[in-house]
């Protein structure tokens, strides 16, 4: 087995550069959803609008993505990284100082935008440093900020909105956007860009950034509505895919010159981790919905202990992640994918009998083994959606993972949310005490869903060698 020690002292330290960097974004995206109420009432608005701030900044997100690959490929890595760090910056900053609802939620498809940018070119840049080949242990270290942030993110904003002002919750990006800008002037060196000659997909551009975000637009509104089966999700989901299969004639006609290339899709690997990529959000994103709300409505806890009860979630992401990289590089993602679905399952499926009585120390020994499972399942995913993938290809192959992640983030955080909704409706629930019930249900689907990561996981890269 390959040790971890073997990585380059100089290059993990970029590394955790650029970890530090996307730290604001992450807790952003997940702070903001805390503030939802305290949003309405300080700037004397609806719930519809303030939950623009939030669906905005995730399609402002999504947007930026295809335009990552072509700023890669004409300017250099640490520049690109290094001003959309700055430009998130300034926008938390002008977010937190927001004097109305639409300028709030103009300044958050800014940020949105930013910090859209900021991920791939992260990625980008990792395989840059240490080759696609060496992810496997990277990803131990990168996926700090990416499972650790979410969980933190509800904690401190929680705490933030109680004890505070729901500004801080931006102006809190400050610091650690100077801090992260700093230091990457400092210990990264400058990459040269991969073609400063190529010019702008404009229209490939255009139809992945309609494709995505009606189709991620579609998906939001059917957790609102209740139902997949309403005319606005059906017909904007629809269009998505009329937009994905217009970029895919056109990418066959423009091999060479498109913002994505198919020729990626060649690599059995990167197709399987792109698959995966939209149906792991049932481990990670949509139970992330489920489970602070189960804390609140079965178990009746605030918003803040809801944040706490989910804390041996993030240990487990985190005393796992070396272990999980290790396992990555020397058996390959494939083995470490049905691993991780394998504890996913089976510390999901509890909370399908849990009750409002259950025992406080088994739920934490559940959530803290599931922590373990979600960090092995998208680790592995992220780093063999690399693997085999030319350097000069590393910016398309990080578009399409972005891509993909978010529709999948979208798409599992939605489903499960509708089931919660159809539930309730179906029913009549009317007491907070019934909710049991819808959350047995979401927790049903999610599990049913995590299963499908088998078909494929069987795509991924399997190093174990048959004797």
């Amino acid at each position: 087995m390959t040790n971890s020690t073997e990585l380059p002292r100089t290059a993990v330290r970029m590394a955790w550069v650029l970890v530090l960097g996307a730290m604001a974004p992450m807790l952003d995206s997940t702070m903001v959803n805390i503030a939802v109420n305290q949003l309405g009432q300080s700037l004397h608005t609806t719930l519809d609008m303030v939950q623009w701030t939030v669906t905005g900044f995730i399609l402002a997100m999504g947007a930026a993505v295809p335009f990552s690959s072509w700023l890669l490929d004409r300017f250099s890595g640490k520049s690109v990284y290094f001003w959309a760090e700055i430009v998130f910056g300034l926008a938390s900053l002008l977010a937190g100082s927001a004097w109305s609802i639409s300028a709030l939620i103009g300044i958050r498809l800014v940020q949105g935008f930013a910090a859209g940018l900021l991920m791939p070119v992260m990625f980008t840049l990792l395989v840059d440093i240490f080759g696609g080949d060496k992810m496997g242990r990277v990803m131990s270290i990168v996926g700090l900020p990416m499972t650790l942030g979410p969980m933190a993110g509800p904690i401190i904003g929680g705490l933030i909105v109680q004890y505070v002002s729901w500004r801080w919750m931006f102006f809190i990006n400050v610091p650690i956007v100077l801090i992260a800008a700093w230091a990457l002037h400092k210990l990264v060196p400058v990459i040269a860009p991969k073609n400063p000659a190529a010019k702008f997909d404009g229209v490939g551009v255009t139809l992945l950034i309609a494709a995505s975000s009606t189709i991620v637009y579609g998906i939001v509104q059917a957790s609102e509505a209740g139902t997949f089966m309403n005319s606005t999700t059906m017909g904007l989901v629809g269009i998505g895919l009329l937009l994905a299969g217009a970029y895919v004639v056109y990418a066959l006609r423009k091999p060479n010159t498109a913002v994505m290339p198919l020729r990626l899709f060649k690599h059995r690997n990167f197709t399987g981790a792109m698959i995966a990529n939209v149906l792991v959000g049932f481990i990670t994103s949509g139970p992330m919905i489920l489970l602070p709300l189960y804390f609140q409505d079965v178990r009746g806890e605030s918003v803040v202990l809801a944040a706490v009860a989910l804390i041996p979630q993030s240990v487990g992401m985190l005393v796992s992640r070396g272990t999980i990289g290790r396992l990555i590089d020397a058996l390959g993602a494939r083995w470490v994918v049905l691993i991780g679905v394998a504890i996913s399952v089976a510390s999901t499926l509890p909370f399908v009998y849990f009750t409002a009585r259950s025992a406080y120390w088994l739920i934490a020994v559940v959530v803290f083994v599931r922590g373990i499972g979600g960090a092995a399942v998208k680790s592995a995913i992220q780093a063999d959606a690399y693997v085999g993938i030319d350097r000069a290809d590393s910016s398309q192959a990080s578009l399409g993972s972005k891509l993909f992640e978010q529709v999948g983030s979208a798409f599992g955080s939605a489903v499960l949310a509708t089931v919660i909704a159809s539930y309730v409706t179906a029913h009549h629930v009317t007491q907070t005490t019934q909710l049991v019930g819808a959350y047995h249900e979401g927790f049903l689907y999610a599990t049913i869903f995590a299963l499908l990561i088998i078909l494929p996981a069987m795509m991924l890269t399997n190093r174990v060698v048959k004797h």
